[in-house]
């Protein structure tokens, strides 16, 4: 578990493709200070597991699944990624609830700017918008923003100075890939309203009743 809120950017320092999967190295002075073989990190939204550390350099291993449906299977040597350690259980929750299961792969419409910071539209898939509400939280690569606008196709954001700064996502631009993940809770609730329908009790009669939608 995470909270979105991005600790370091590292570099990249390889990916070796193998067989099944592929090994990511990752170069991190700050994150991999406190790391140990098997701690979670999020690499840009991506929960993984550390399976070797040399120096500052921490290595995960990536499946077949994780390259498919993350942006991580593209990176090349020096490219920058947004890291986080795991959420202790002494620790602010500065964020919201991340899990470091990428949702979806969505990609930067547009940026522009305004005044100091920038506002961006990001298209995405269903899978993704159903759990999106105005003023909600998304992770987009790992980052825990909220949501401004929620539109056909896509959803917008606003990106303070400071997150412009200390991310990746100030570097970003039209056509880029982001890693999104939705929040958590709004998973929950759906999928509790999915059971309540079919159900006995209050929530099967307001479903009847055509109180609850389709």
């Amino acid at each position: 578990m995470f909270t979105g809120l991005v600790a370091e950017t590292g570099q990249a320092v390889s990916l070796k493709r193998r067989q099944k999967g592929a090994v990511l190295e990752v170069r991190a002075p700050r994150t991999s200070e406190d790391a140990g073989i098997g701690d979670s990190i999020a690499i840009s939204g991506a929960c993984l597991t550390v399976t070797a550390k040399m120096g500052d350099v921490m290595s995960f291993d990536l499946s077949d699944e994780t390259l498919k449906s993350t942006t991580l299977g593209s990176l090349r040597p020096g490219d920058r990624v947004n890291l986080e350690s795991s959420l202790r259980a002494d620790s602010k929750l500065g964020g919201h609830f991340v899990t470091g299961h990428v949702d979806a792969v969505g990609k930067i419409r547009s940026k522009r700017k305004e005044g100091e910071a920038f506002a961006l539209e990001i298209e995405a898939p269903g899978a993704v918008l159903d759990f999106l509400v105005e003023k909600g939280s998304v992770a987009v690569d790992g980052i825990s923003l909220t949501v401004v606008d929620v539109l056909q196709g896509s959803f917008t954001l606003v990106i303070i100075p400071h997150t412009a700064e200390v991310t990746t996502i100030g570097a970003k631009g039209p056509g880029d890939p982001v890693n999104l993940e939705a929040d958590i809770l709004g998973k929950y609730v759906l999928r509790f309203l999915e059971r309540a329908k079919s159900g006995p009790g209050l929530m099967k009669k307001l479903a009847e009743g055509g109180f609850l939608g389709q």
